[in-house]
């Protein structure tokens, strides 16, 4: 649940992450392009149009103007002015005067710039901002060539009338179409009276405010026009000048920007393609490791899952897990800790397997010993004639057959114990509350008034109180008899055993001692191995081999421990610590 919360965690906020970039990249082009838009019809449209962005555009803190260096150099490019007068109509800023216009105005002159009056040789406009903490009116001036050379045409060729004479038409065609120009007459109703170098397909009709969009918004047409009349107001001329800014240009410029922003949009894809690229790889990457894990799993190579060029992938030289690889941080070692018990499993198995093969070679050789045995006497006696063996003879014969057949069955019922008890250690052994002095004490009697043991003296030593403790009286009595044989098989028939119990800390402890042979250190090492005793024929009525190994058994099925000390010549001690409750 902890990896699934954190992954899900991981990815959501990856995503979200990744969306607000993109989100923001498209939000960022849009303003962009809007913005260009927006500045390339202002420039189409300038100056026009002009004015109303250069005043948006300006700001006036602590009684200094300030105007971004981008419309200062429009100004300049388009041959503009630009001056901002206070309340005093003193001048406080101004762009590309060159010293020809005056530094103060009166009213006289604001109000007439208000109005629109041409001053000389250029238009100009003013309009007065009251949005600042004091008021300010902008002045904006720029260039009429057209005006100029249209009231010239007028001059010279203008008649009473106001329209062009039939015999100077010849000549204002021709200096018209030296400037690709070309000249309409309209009266007050917009019908045309007059054209002159005019194109047969255009328009000879003008409605009011045709004309007031065309000099509203000059970049939007092919031409631009200069408007005159005479003082009567009646006819006008409409002189159509090539828009030098615009022509050749106006229908590939929202080309070039839909170029641009095409680039933008290609740009984003191609961010989010290597974006999820990078992402692929960089989350595919530990797939691929498992991949390879799993392979060598499925040949066994349990001990080889993580190669060196792995570790290297996986760890820093200090050991720590690589960012990369943090996200899987718990299936990583979830796997790796599974290779090592599968590792540790196939190693114990082969183990087992040894063990198991040993131990059937053991089982079979003692087996078949007093088997050949029994079936030599057999054989003896069935083919002997009626008298040929005497009465000793006879009961020797009787005596060996019937040893070796204990013996037999005595290894039969170590084998249904050590079996018995691994069942019963897996599943658990079935336990109740036992007082330990009184079962050992039943145990050590048993061996006192054995009458084929009468040489072998046996001490019991308790303390008074009694040793209580959760067990299964069978095993533990199988557990004492094992102890006690064991110390009367392996020594002289004079040995001293000594039984004792009591408690040290916790625990209780059974104690079986003797002073006897002792053990050398390589029997003692192996005391607790299965089937350890020898194979020796001739010492097969001396146990199996297998008691101390069902002794330890029964000792770890109650959550204990089994301690040796012994010396050869000195003795054994094998003392016992079990759980007491």
């Amino acid at each position: 649940m902890k990896l699934q919360r954190r992954l899900a965690i991981h990815f959501t906020y990856q995503l979200a992450a990744y969306s607000i970039v993109v989100f923001g990249l498209m939000v960022a082009m849009v303003l962009v392009m809007v913005n260009v838009m927006t500045r390339e019809e202002i420039k189409r449209n300038f100056p026009a149009n002009g004015l109303g962005s250069i005043v948006a555009g300006t700001f006036y803190t602590n009684g200094e103007i300030q105007l971004s260096k981008q419309w200062q150099d429009v100004i300049t490019e388009r041959n503009a002015w630009l001056q901002v007068v206070d309340v005093k109509g003193t001048v406080i800023f101004e762009v590309n005067t060159h010293g020809e216009q005056p530094q103060t105005y009166t009213l006289a002159d604001l109000v007439q710039i208000q109005d629109g009056k041409s001053n000389g040789r250029y238009n100009i406009k003013g309009v007065l901002d009251d949005t600042f903490s004091s008021p300010l009116f902008f002045i904006f001036g720029y260039k009429n060539a057209g005006l100029e050379s249209l009231a010239g045409l007028h001059a010279q060729y203008g008649g009473s009338s106001g329209l062009v004479l039939e015999a100077d038409i010849p000549s204002l065609e021709q200096k018209l179409k030296e400037t690709g120009s070309y000249l309409t007459i309209v009266d007050a109703k917009g019908e045309e009276l007059q054209a002159i170098g005019k194109k047969a397909e255009e328009t000879g009709h003008y409605d009011p405010l045709d004309i007031i969009a065309m000099r509203q918004s000059p970049g939007a047409y092919d031409t631009n026009i200069t408007i005159y009349s005479s003082e009567e107001g009646f006819p006008i001329w409409i002189l159509h000048a090539p828009n030098v800014e615009i022509s050749g240009s106006s229908k590939w410029m929202y080309s070039t920007q839909l170029w641009q922003f095409s680039l933008l949009v290609a740009g984003i894809l191609l961010f989010a393609l290597a974006l999820s690229v990078w992402h692929g790889y960089r989350y595919a990457r530990p797939l691929l490791l498992f991949t390879g894990w799993f392979e060598r799993m499925g040949k066994g190579l349990y001990e080889e899952v993580l190669t060196p060029r792995d570790r290297r992938k996986l760890f820093r030289r200090r050991g720590q897990l690589k960012l990369r690889y943090r996200l899987y941080k718990e299936v990583l070692q979830s796997f790796y800790s599974m290779a090592e018990q599968l590792a540790q499993t196939e190693k114990d198995r082969k183990k087992l397997e040894q063990m198991r093969e040993e131990w059937m070679s053991g089982i079979s050789h003692d087996l078949r010993t007093p088997l050949s045995t029994i079936q030599g006497y057999g054989y003896i006696l069935e083919s002997s004639a009626s008298g040929a063996w005497s009465e000793d003879e006879l009961r020797d014969m009787g005596t060996q057959i019937r040893e070796k057949g204990e013996y037999m069955l005595e290894l039969i019922t170590d084998f249904s114990h050590i079996s018995e008890l691994k069942q019963q250690h897996t599943a658990g052994i079935v336990r109740s509350r036992i007082e330990l002095n009184e079962l050992l004490r039943v145990s050590v009697l048993a061996y006192v008034n054995d009458a084929t043991l009468s040489s072998a003296q046996f001490r019991y030593e308790s303390e008074d109180v009694p040793l209580f403790i959760h067990g299964n009286e069978k095993w533990l009595q199988r557990l004492f008899g094992n102890l006690i044989s064991n110390a009367v098989k392996h020594n002289p028939a004079d040995v001293i055993v000594t039984v004792s119990s009591g408690m040290v800390n916790d625990e209780v402890y059974i104690r079986v001692e003797d002073n006897g042979v002792g053990m050398d250190s390589v029997t003692r090492q192996k005391l607790f191995d299965r089937y350890y005793r020898g194979t020796n024929t001739e010492e097969s009525t001396e146990g199996t081999g297998l008691g101390m190994s069902i002794a330890k058994m029964v000792v770890e099925a109650h959550d204990g421990r089994i301690e040796v000390h012994s010396k050869a010549g000195e003795g054994t001690r094998i003392t016992v610590y079990l759980p007491a409750i």
